[in-house]
């Protein structure tokens, strides 16, 4: 049962991320509905993906994480791994 639940929490977060990818480059607009450019596009996708991580940031007790567990987990969820 562990390796189920195992399993489809680590599918769950890898189509999470690829989701989220996606997500934030359609969000990736300006005020007048221009698509965003260079620096700014950049920016905002990193914004975005910070935020989409910063959501799963949750331990197996259901409780929020902190210090160096939250900080471990922001990288790699970042990253894309």
């Amino acid at each position: 049962m562990k390796r189920i639940f195992l399993a489809t929490l680590i599918a769950t977060f890898a189509m999470g991320t690829a989701f989220a990818q996606e997500a934030c480059e359609s969000k990736a607009v300006s005020k007048d509905g221009k698509p965003l450019a260079g620096a700014a596009k950049t920016a905002f996708i990193t914004k975005c993906h910070k935020d989409a991580c910063a959501a799963k940031a949750v331990g197996s007790d259901g409780k929020p994480l902190k210090g160096a567990a939250k900080t471990s987990f922001m990288k790699k969820c970042a990253s894309g791994g």
